[in-house]
């Protein structure tokens, strides 16, 4: 048999089982929801607590079809204080999240870990981050969407300094 021919084979058989094989697969998607919103928050920078404005996005996946209520979560925030000293940090984050459903709330806890990126006048660190917290999305009259109220505790250290802040965000979730 020539390649060609065992190439169209192959071809013709992947079509062939994969028509039945969707009848087993919802799409290309697994559920999960997409969140951005406004966050604040009191921030350590090194040693000094200041509060700062920003932005938090996180992605949601739900792959566990045994496990329905726990998901996996990466999420991205970026807080801004400006003056005559700008600071800028960035917190990358991922870990898994345990949600609920009662009627039209949905509350949800996480604990998650990741690393900040932290420019403070021209010197730049990157502490380790670890972030416990939870919250609640409240569904909206319009299908698959929610708004989602969140607090987080935010722990790292460095420089020998221990950081421990805290920052609440709220904004609209798109269930998918």
């Amino acid at each position: 048999m020539s390649k060609t021919a065992a190439s169209v084979l192959a071809f013709v058989g992947f079509i062939l089982f994969a028509i039945p094989m969707s009848a087993q697969f919802n799409g290309f998607l697994p559920n999960g929801n997409v969140y951005a919103g406004v966050s604040y928050a009191q921030l350590t920078d090194v040693i000094n607590k200041q509060s700062y404005r920003g932005f938090e996005g996180s992605v949601e996946l739900l792959p566990l079809t045994r496990i329905p209520r726990l998901g996996l979560v990466l999420d991205g925030s970026g807080y801004y204080r400006r003056g005559t000293a700008p600071v800028t940090q960035y917190v990358f984050l991922g870990g898994p999240r345990f949600s609920f459903n009662y009627g039209k709330w949905s509350p949800f806890v996480h604990a998650m870990g990741g690393i900040r990126h932290i420019n403070s006048v021209g010197f730049v660190y990157n502490p380790v981050a670890i972030d416990a917290g939870g919250g609640v999305d409240y569904k909206l009259r319009f299908k698959g969407f929610s708004w989602r109220l969140q607090g987080d505790y935010l722990y790292g250290h460095y420089a020998s300094a221990y950081q421990n802040d805290y920052r609440a965000s709220t904004g609209l979730v798109w269930r998918f």
